[in-house]
């Protein structure tokens, strides 16, 4: 086991395309960091340095406090699990998972005892014998973790392990993984570009932007309180909603208007987040999680003197709960932040031409009580207490 720490690490490449920026971030003693971000943020390429196949243009690399810039991937004492599995097709599972040792000439006493305990711990046993082509997508990917633990390494490099998995599958193999870097204690840097995945694995969870990182905490603290626009829009499914809004004092209460809309805010809410009252006149955009949202037949007290007015657009019955889509007479919010979720997801120009329109189109995370229907007319409390608030030139939150 290692501690892992890039130590303002760039990545420049020969077009002076740079891939990683100042890439500063340390990974504990038996840590599960996992990397998260959209399609060409750099977290790749941050992986690949620190396994020694991309060279490091700026910055240094320690692992068990020793740099490893200049080393080979052999000396790293590190093992990787690609998105690929990787497997040789002509081998057994038994010998796909001895290889390494094998080409190390480990004593065949000790090969044995590595594999069978490795096979053991993935439930791997009945199929030693077989060949890859007779395994299921998530046992090859147990033969793919078994390569890697066999060779007992300092730290494990996961490149999007589950991304070729089924839906299902790789709901199993998180729970799965996760339990076996307990198990095992091994420090883990995991890639993947699904925030889901990042926050139901990860001690801790990273979130790159254009080779930059954005913040990096435990994943409920990221959730609640994202540092800027960017991770508070790509943590989180369905996304948050996003409005530019006005904070206004009338009759000694702060309120948040947001196109015909006003949604008064609680001493609490300016208790939790007092900077707010210097923004008092000032245009902010708005954040609203879905699970904020609720139908007001339904909400309580959980409204706390907060309700949006619009119109069903969609309902999504999904058992437990329903997602209600609604559009609010309110302007949708589209910063450069909000544009680059919306690329990340392919719907740049559907969000662009929503920004252009008066009316915003928001989700609600309903209960599965709810009887409204697409076409309805539909009143909606906000738990005030939730709502996020970012500044309109910076993108940063707004807390204390």
């Amino acid at each position: 086991m290692a501690r892992i720490s890039f130590e303002d690490v760039s990545k420049v490449y020969d077009d002076g395309t740079r891939a990683v920026e100042d890439f500063d971030l340390e990974i504990a003693d038996g840590e599960f960091m996992v990397l998260v971000g959209p399609s060409g943020c750099g977290k790749t390429t941050a992986l690949r340095m620190l396994a020694g196949l991309e060279e490091i243009s700026e910055g240094q690399i320690r692992i068990a406090d020793r740099v490893v810039n200049d080393l080979t991937p052999r000396e790293r004492d590190i093992a990787m699990v690609f998105q690929s599995y990787a497997l040789y097709p002509h081998l057994s599972v038994y010998d796909n998972i001895a290889f390494s040792l094998k080409l190390h000439k480990v004593p065949k006493a000790e090969i044995d005892k590595r594999v069978r305990d490795a096979a053991r711990i993935l439930d791997l046993e009945p199929f030693l014998k077989r060949k890859p082509k007779a395994l299921s997508g998530g046992q090859r990917q147990r033969v793919a973790m078994g390569r890697a633990i066999v060779r007992q390494p300092s730290a494990f490099l996961m490149d999007e392990p589950l991304s070729n998995l089924d839906a299902k599958l790789r709901v199993q193999m998180r729970a799965e993984i996760s339990e076996l870097q307990r198990s095992l204690g091994v420090t883990t840097l995991y890639v993947t570009h699904d925030q889901v995945e990042a926050l139901t694995m990860g001690d801790r969870v990273a979130v790159m932007r254009k080779g930059e990182l954005q913040q990096a905490a435990e994943p409920q603290e990221l959730y609640d309180s994202p540092v800027n626009l960017f991770v508070a829009g790509f943590i989180g499914s369905p996304a948050m909603n996003m409005l530019e809004a006005t904070l206004h004092r009338d009759d000694g209460t702060l309120k948040v208007v947001t196109g015909s809309q006003e949604i008064p805010l609680s001493e609490e809410t300016l208790g939790q987040r007092p900077a707010l009252r210097g923004y008092e006149d000032r245009q902010v955009v708005l954040g609203i999680r879905p699970e904020d949202l609720e139908d007001s037949k339904l909400a309580g007290e959980t409204a706390h003197g907060g309700t949006l007015q619009g119109k069903v657009t969609l309902r999504e019955a999904l058992g437990a709960e329903i997602l209600i889509h609604f559009s609010v007479d309110a302007p949708p919010a589209f910063t450069a932040d909000v544009r680059e979720l919306a690329e990340d997801v392919g719907d740049a120009e559907r969000a662009e031409a929503h920004a252009k329109k008066s009316s915003a189109i928001l989700v609600g995370r309903f209960g599965a009580r709810s009887r409204v229907r697409a076409g309805e007319r539909v009143d909606v409390a906000v738990d005030t207490r939730q709502l996020h608030f970012f500044d309109l030139d910076t993108g940063l939150g707004i807390y204390g």
